[in-house]
């Protein structure tokens, strides 16, 4: 087993089931005996949660894409040096919904604003730190909002009042991220059965933690 910890991150658009899967991770994980820490962007810490407020209140529709972007970067920084950081440090795997691929491609790619400009603000932010493993879960945008639609206890934020063009150029923009970093980013059919989609997923964490 690693002495250093392993840090995974999964992306998707909107109602692609990255809680679904992170639930099954988790379980999965520990009942091979591996250290898990489970946390999400923005947010998992204090004042990370509070950005993640700002950020996704329905009532900031009038929020510039950069500030948005700087607010991602914020969060994202304060949340590494608390948490990330610590349990990697400790020989522990951190399971992360949501990473820097996540602002590369809202803000870079569907914002217009440029995946190398977001890819410079996050730099300074995250001094080097990069997933071992991404799990990008694709899925058809159409598909991804009935699920969220049609699920009564998930909350609605203010990315998923998006017009549709906005969601396919969110999945454009991983598709993009995809074929620039074959090697870390891993895509799997989220269109699939919870069951198939987590079989996928556990032969990508059995190659990465050396599970027999």
């Amino acid at each position: 087993m690693h002495k250093r910890g392993l840090f995974i991150t999964l992306e998707g658009g909107e109602g692609a089931g990255k809680t679904t899967q992170i639930n099954l991770i988790e379980k999965y994980l520990m009942s091979k005996g591996i250290s898990c820490v489970f946390t999400r962007e923005p947010g998992g810490i204090n004042i990370s949660e509070q950005i993640r407020e700002v950020i996704l209140n329905r009532k900031n529709i009038s929020m510039d894409g950069r500030t948005e972007a700087l607010l991602y970067a914020a969060s994202r920084r304060q949340h590494l040096v608390e948490k990330v950081i610590p349990a990697l440090k400790e020989g522990k795997a951190v399971i992360c919904d949501r990473f820097i691929d996540a602002s590369l491609v809202y803000q870079g790619y569907a914002r217009g604003i440029g995946i190398e400009k977001v890819m410079e603000i996050n730099e300074f932010a995250i001094e080097g730190y990069m997933p071992n493993l991404t799990i990008y879960l694709d899925i058809d945008p159409k598909i991804g909002l009935e699920r969220i639609s049609a699920s009564k206890n998930r909350e609605v934020n203010r990315l998923d009042l998006e017009n549709m063009k906005f969601h396919n150029k969110v999945r454009e923009g991983y598709l993009t991220l995809l074929k620039r970093e074959p090697m870390r980013i891993k895509m799997i059919n989220a269109n699939q059965s919870i069951d198939n989609v987590f079989n996928e997923i556990k032969i990508l964490l059995d190659k990465l933690f050396e599970i027999d």
